[in-house]
Order: C-alpha cells, then sequence, then structure tokens
C-alpha cells in the first residue's frame, strides 16, 4: 500500500437495495460468495481476443466521459507494440470517486470488490501487462486488501490511497499520484495509453467498468446486450440522493432507464422534485421530465449520466444558491495551475454567488456566462469544460429563478427576500 498523509476516510457507503447483476453477490464480499454467485472466470476470457469480445459487447466506460472500452484497451496494446523494445501496458483500476454526489463506486468495492479484481486481471492479461494498481479511497483499502490476499493470481495488485479531493480521479492525476505522490492533474503533450506512468502505455479505468468487463468475460457480448438499449447496452449504477426523507441509495439500472423511473425506485415523485442534477458536479441541470440516462441521444430527450448520479432538488430549494455552492467548491477544488482555474472559477463563483444572495445587477448573468465561454477548452484538463457546462445547464434550467433573484426575491421561498 501506499500511504500518504492527505487522505481522509471515508464512510462504508449502506448496503445496496437493488439488486442485479454487479451486486447479485451482495452484501458478503467474501470470495466463496463470489464464486457461487458468479462461477469462476473462464481462463479463455484473458486471451487477446477478449478485446474483440469487449468490442462486441459496445461496452462504455462507467466513470464519466463513456469512452469505449475495447477502443482505450487496444490503444494500450497497440502503443505497447511499438519500436525497438516494446513495452508492456501498466493497467490502473480507478476507484477515487471524488465527486461528493457520488458513493456507487465505493458501493461496489465493499460489495463486490471479486468482480473489480476479476476485471482487472482479465484485462491485464489481455493487453500481455504486467503492472496493476488499485486506486481507491482511504474507506476502501481494508476491504479490498482482503479482497486481494484471498483471490487467486491478485497478489501483484498494488494498492493506492486516493485523496479525497475533486480532482484525485482525473486519468492524468491518478497516474501523477502513482508516480510522485501528488493527486494533480499534468499537461498531456501525449495520451496515456502512448506513455504514461513511467513512460509506459497506462489504462486508467474505472472500477465499475471492470466489474462489467468480468461478467462479460463470464457470460459473453450477447448476454451482456440482453439489458439496456442497442446503443447503450448493458446496466449502469448510478448514486441516487434527493430531499429528506429521501435516503442516498445506490440503483443498478438499465441503459437508457427513463428518468422518471429511477428517480421513482428511489422513493421520488416528479412533482415533488423541482430539478435534478445528472452527472455530478461536472453534469447538467434538467426539470424532472422524460429523459432517458444515456451518453448519447437527442439532446431534449436523453440526458448523459456522466458519473452516475442523479441528485434531486426538493421544491422549496433554490438551484441557483445551489449552484452557487457547488461553483464556489469547484472554484476551491481546482489545481491552481492554469489560468482557468486560478482567476476564471473564482471569478464565475463570485459572479453567481452575488446573484444568489439578491444582488439587483442585471448584468450579471450575462458576465456568468462570458466567463463560462471564456474558460472552456483552456484548460490544461477539463476540470474548466466541466464547471462551465453545469453553469450553462443553470442558467438555462433557473432562469426565472435568476430573474427572481435579480429582483431580490427567491421563488423557492415563495417570493420572499434572496
Amino acid at each position: 500500500m501506499n500511504a500518504h498523509p492527505d487522505v481522509v476516510a471515508q464512510p462504508v457507503p449502506p448496503a445496496p437495495v437493488q439488486l442485479s447483476r454487479l451486486l447479485a453477490a451482495a452484501p458478503d464480499p467474501s470470495l466463496n460468495r463470489h464464486l457461487e454467485t458468479f462461477g469462476p472466470l473462464d481462463p479463455g476470457a484473458d486471451t487477446e481476443g477478449f478485446l474483440q469480445e469487449l468490442e462486441a459487447s459496445k461496452l462504455t466506460g462507467r466513470g464519466g466521459a463513456a469512452f469505449e472500452t475495447w477502443r482505450k484497451a487496444m490503444a494500450a496494446a497497440r502503443s505497447g507494440r511499438k519500436g525497438l523494445f516494446p513495452a508492456r501496458p501498466v493497467v490502473i483500476a480507478n476507484g477515487a470517486e471524488g465527486e461528493p454526489l457520488s458513493f456507487k463506486d465505493r458501493t461496489l468495492l465493499a460489495y463486490a470488490p471479486h468482480l473489480v479484481i476479476d476485471g482487472l486481471l482479465a484485462l491485464t492479461r489481455a493487453l500481455g501487462g504486467t503492472q496493476m494498481y488499485l486506486y481507491v479511497p482511504a474507506g476502501s483499502i481494508p476491504g479490498v486488501r482482503h479482497a486481494i490476499a484471498e483471490h487467486p493470481g491478485a497478489a501483484r495488485i498494488e494498492i493506492v490511497a486516493a485523496p479525497a479531493t475533486f480532482i484525485a480521479g482525473e486519468a492524468s492525476a491518478v497516474v501523477n499520484r502513482i508516480a510522485t505522490g501528488s493527486a494533480l492533474p499534468v499537461d498531456q503533450r501525449r495520451r496515456l495509453s502512448e506513455a504514461g506512468l513511467n513512460g509506459r502505455p497506462t489504462l486508467v479505468i474505472n472500477v465499475e467498468t471492470l466489474a462489467q468487463v468480468a461478467l462479460i468475460g463470464r457470460y459473453g457480448a450477447r448476454w451482456f446486450r440482453e439489458a439496456g438499449t442497442s446503443s447503450d447496452p448493458g446496466t449502469r449504477l448510478v448514486s441516487v440522493s434527493g430531499p429528506p426523507p429521501v435516503q442516498d441509495v445506490v440503483l443498478e439500472v438499465p441503459g437508457g432507464a427513463s428518468l422518471v423511473d429511477v428517480l421513482a425506485a428511489a422513493g421520488m415523485e416528479p412533482a415533488s422534485v423541482s430539478a435534478v442534477l445528472v452527472g455530478g458536479y461536472h453534469g447538467r441541470w434538467i426539470r424532472p421530465g422524460p429523459y432517458q440516462l444515456s451518453p448519447g441521444g437527442p439532446a431534449g430527450q436523453t440526458v448523459r449520466p456522466g458519473a452516475g448520479v442523479v441528485h434531486a432538488l426538493g421544491l422549496g430549494t433554490c438551484g441557483v444558491q445551489v449552484t452557487a455552492r457547488i461553483l464556489a467548491y469547484l472554484a476551491d477544488e481546482s489545481a491552481r495551475q492554469c489560468g482557468p482555474c486560478m482567476f476564471g472559477l473564482p471569478a464565475m463563483a463570485s459572479v453567481l454567488n452575488r446573484i444568489a444572495a439578491g444582488e439587483r445587477n442585471p448584468r450579471l448573468p450575462g458576465e456568468l456566462d462570458r466567463l463560462a465561454k471564456l474558460v472552456a477548452g483552456r484548460g490544461a484538463c477539463r476540470h474548466p469544460d466541466g464547471t462551465a457546462g453545469l453553469v450553462a445547464s443553470a442558467l438555462e434550467v433557473f432562469d426565472e429563478d435568476v430573474r427572481a433573484h435579480l429582483g431580490g426575491r427567491c421563488l423557492a421561498v415563495g417570493g420572499r427576500p434572496a
């Protein structure tokens, strides 16, 4: 284990309430229960042909960006074969989960760690790699360490503690943490699949994605596609939270799931919800409606699940004030390594805070929009882009609320002073 003083322990998440594929063995995380539920992984699943099976499955990453898993893996495999002295790829299972509204990865690691380990072992062997890492929060380390100790063939997996910061899970930050101890993103002149950890081809892959890889290795691409839609096959975990008395819950839902169904499964009626943040702090605000959770599709009918977060606001909660608090957090959590993070995000947070406080200045929304467009696409990582996207959706969805605040009133509290 690589211990660092900036790691903060996190509480073990509650037991999942909906069991299907990934969490079918819960709540018992033991190897015996894992094998009773899923059976052993076919040794043939870790051959090079396994990447073709992943391609046929159409599995996309479950960590946020939704890249095609087979394509990322193939890029690392091909990079490793180039040159006079081929380099064996490095595979890193990323369970950092710095997103404050997400707890699905911690839940998966707590109740199904052997699926993640199976996926990591299978993909590493398929790539011809030798080095493997599990990058997880401090609270997940005891359970993961125990699982590795009882899992055949897992002794070479090295555990690295992920700091409890928002950007600690960004791919280049993950590699930087393992290499130097600093979990800050770095400016990438070459892709990680070409030159990552110690200059070797490196694949950083979300832990839920690896659990899906383990199931595809057992049951095949055709089985995987039996759930979900043709464009978004399989299932995904979502962290669902909402206003009291709604309890936080992890649900496993099919690709293309209805947002209304997800809210209902968590005990929420759309009529009792004013807005929903989908995808996390780098996601998008929407009004509750007939949306599908899917990485692709028409903007008015689908919403990207991103980091697998669905967070609902109650009718008495002001979306402007909530977004202002999120934006202040994101500005404080930046790497402070480039202009957009050092100056742009704090300036945006200041403007939105003035709106939320009821300052009667009609120029503020225009200034916020200008700043958001100014930082987008100019950072060393995508933190400014994700933040700008959140703000753009807030200005659109909470337009009426913003205008009320500019008049000194807050609609969420019946038009009383903001």
